[in-house]
């Protein structure tokens, strides 16, 4: 306990900004979702075929996972990309369906013969309204609002997945990097505030000054609404937007881009942990990033849908014509070349024995194979991998987050696992990488892809870039990574520590 303490204390500029960050997408979400639920929910309780229409949408929408939809919403005009403002919609979403009905079955529920001295009283309809069925339906319209905070508090985790940071960044990298510190960092918090959100919300239901709760309800609708325009892309600035993949390695390289540019005057937006290759080329195309790392493989053959090839410069020169006509410029490679890898225990290694992928299919039938649910779709992935070389295992592969391969690995849940050369944890670990004898992988040479139009807009962008041609080797990289999972230091430290060691990229 004194260890995470002394790690909240080091890191607790982060964590507020972190918490900043969280609580801001569930108070615009909570409002805007109140600002359109609650005139609805009123609007349904007078017109049941709407009330039926409306809550099978929004009930429909609650089995939607959350990392699917914001998915489905990433590509979409306006409300779509990456960041909060795609966060907060899919926080609506979800947040509807309580208030919606709530509101709808709290003013159903008020006595039929209260309304009907209410209107023998002379009441119109927007009277009877705002002094009968409001006052009287608060109290279940609260408890709607409540649940649909609570449950934006723990939903707005999964945001860090598309860049919208809160504190599900922390427990991202903790689950990437093996890391209980920094799971524990975003998730005590986490419920921490969910507890606390209850608490308050509790209290106001149980109020019995409906008025008070109504004025509760106006402030945070206009709050969230006022806060709104935040998590739009500010007018006329220039930053340079740096994403990266939701691995240890990725956030590195972007650490390293963004340290770099910093130190040469540059003012930089961080959007790395992004979900995988088809967001952060997305978020290229769409204009919300500028540049990230990605391997030419992987570009070759999951962005491009190329076959696979195993010559490093036809892939690069391949690349760069395509990319060109996209819009996008592919920069000199940074000096290593990420392969996939499998990976086995050394105690198996040794016993069985294996130490090249030839060595699986004496054994292949009695091994578990734990990977990514990518490497199930690419085409130079598990289907090539089992015709190449003759697989036939027993148990299905096991699909799990590229975060859980290793711990599942260690556990001995799994026997193989489908990792990446320079992984950091290999050595960490004590693992064994099988050679892949029959090449049968194609290049990943690690290199920048950017905007091109960027490139023009920030003079002076793709001259500090050049200065990692070739900076990093293999044995480098993996060195960083252990640094990262291994020694448990943080990824902008290290990053920072290998630029002070390029003394040609200062400005």
């Amino acid at each position: 306990m004194p260890a995470f303490l002394s790690f909240l204390a080091e890191r607790r500029e982060e964590l507020l900004a972190l918490t900043g960050q969280h609580l801001f997408l569930v108070l615009a979400a909570t409002a805007i979702a109140t600002a359109l639920g609650v005139p609805l929910g009123i609007a349904m309780s007078r017109s049941p075929g709407m009330a039926r229409l409306l809550l099978a949408v929004a009930g429909l929408t609650q089995t939607v996972p959350s990392l699917a939809l914001f998915g489905f919403l990433i590509p979409l005009p306006f409300i779509g990309g990456i960041g909060a403002r795609t966060a907060i919609v899919a926080l609506v979403l979800y947040a509807l369906l309580p208030i919606l009905r709530n509101t709808y079955i709290g003013i159903r529920q008020v006595d039929p013969a209260v309304r009907e001295a209410a209107q023998g009283l002379g009441m119109t309809d927007t009277q009877l309204l705002r002094r009968v069925d409001l006052p009287l339906a608060m109290p279940v319209i609260l408890a709607g609002l409540r649940i649909a905070a609570v449950t934006s508090v723990g939903t707005a985790t999964i945001a860090a997945a598309i860049g919208a940071g809160g504190l599900g960044t922390y427990v991202f990298r903790g689950i990437a990097r093996l890391d209980t510190r920094l799971i524990l960092a975003g998730a005590i918090p986490a419920a921490v505030l969910a507890l606390l959100v209850d608490g308050l919300l509790a209290r106001v239901e149980r109020s019995q000054r409906p008025g008070r709760a109504g004025a509760l309800i106006f402030l945070l609708t206009l709050g969230g609404l006022l806060l709104l325009p935040l998590a739009r892309p500010r007018e006329g600035a220039l930053p340079v937007r740096v994403g990266s993949k939701n691995f240890t390695e990725q956030v590195v390289l972007g650490e390293i881009i963004a340290g770099l540019l910093e130190s040469r005057g540059f003012r930089v937006e961080r959007r790395l942990d992004l979900g995988g290759t088809a967001l952060c080329h997305g978020g290229l195309l769409s204009g919300q990033l500028d540049v990230y790392v990605e391997y030419t493989g992987t570009a070759l053959v999951d962005v491009l849908q190329r076959p696979a090839r195993g010559n490093a410069a036809a892939v690069l020169q391949t690349l760069r014509t395509e990319y060109a006509r996209l819009g996008l410029t592919v920069g000199e490679p940074l000096g290593f070349n990420n392969s996939f890898a499998l990976v086995v225990r050394a105690a198996d290694a040794a016993r069985l024995p294996l130490g090249r992928l030839s060595d699986l299919p004496a054994h292949a039938a009695t091994l578990r194979v734990g990977l990514s649910g990518e490497f199930l779709e690419r085409a130079d992935g598990m289907k090539g991998l089992n015709a190449a070389y003759g697989f036939r295992f027993g148990p299905p592969p096991r699909e799990m987050d590229l975060g859980l391969l290793y711990p599942a690995l260690v556990a001995n849940e799994v026997d193989v696992v489908v990792g990446s050369a320079t992984d950091g944890l290999i050595g960490a670990l004590g693992l064994v990488v099988l050679e892949d004898d029959r090449a049968y992988f194609p290049p990943y040479d690690a290199v920048p892809i950017i905007r091109t139009a960027s490139l023009a807009d920030r003079p002076g962008l793709g001259e500090a870039l050049a200065l990692l041609s070739g900076r990093l080797d293999a044995a480098t990289m993996r060195r960083l990574n252990h640094a990262v999972d291994g020694e448990r230091r943080s990824a902008q430290a290290v990053a920072q520590d290998f630029l002070e060691g390029l003394p040609t990229v200062r400005p």
